[in-house]
């Protein structure tokens, strides 16, 4: 009860180049690999069943039978001090909705470390946060996103 969790999904990222700068960006998460990580906080730790508990109540407010999937499509990129900004459309549960992104990189011996956080809201995607207890206890409406990637030089 009360955790704050770390959740992991599958997802695979396009980049289209003009020489060396790239020119749009589409990335494609699959909701139904959803998994909990881990939860910090809450009276005890959570167990294997309250994981799959969280994982099976997230996969329903999302509808991942209806929506498999989240993209995120870049077709302005503008390079910034630390990286890029992306400007472009984030589709959540069937509702698109237009997203500025500030991807941070930096440039390593191997090729580019990436990450970027984001906010997301649920009532912004038409998405019912899991409440239960009558609403005593429920889903913050904001979820944090994190992402980091590595990419080597020779895969671009």
């Amino acid at each position: 009860m009360g955790h704050r969790l770390t959740i992991a999904v599958d997802w695979q990222a396009t980049v289209h180049w003009d020489s060396d700068e790239p020119v749009a960006v589409e990335l494609t998460v699959d909701v139904g690999s959803l998994t909990v990580q881990s939860g910090e906080g809450g009276v005890t730790g959570l167990s294997g069943p309250e994981k799959a508990l969280a994982r099976s109540n997230a996969l329903k407010s999302l509808d991942a039978k209806r929506f498999p999937h989240i993209r995120f499509q870049a077709g302005s990129i503008e390079k910034v001090d630390g990286g890029y900004r992306l400007d472009g459309s984030l589709e959540i549960h069937g509702t698109t909705r237009d997203r500025e992104i500030d991807l941070h990189v930096a440039d390593t011996a191997d090729g580019w470390q990436m990450s970027c956080d984001a906010v997301v809201s649920h009532a912004e995607f038409g998405i019912k946060p899991y409440s239960l207890m009558m609403g005593a206890m429920k889903v913050a409406d904001e979820v944090a996103v994190s992402f980091t990637a590595s990419v080597s030089r020779s895969r671009r």
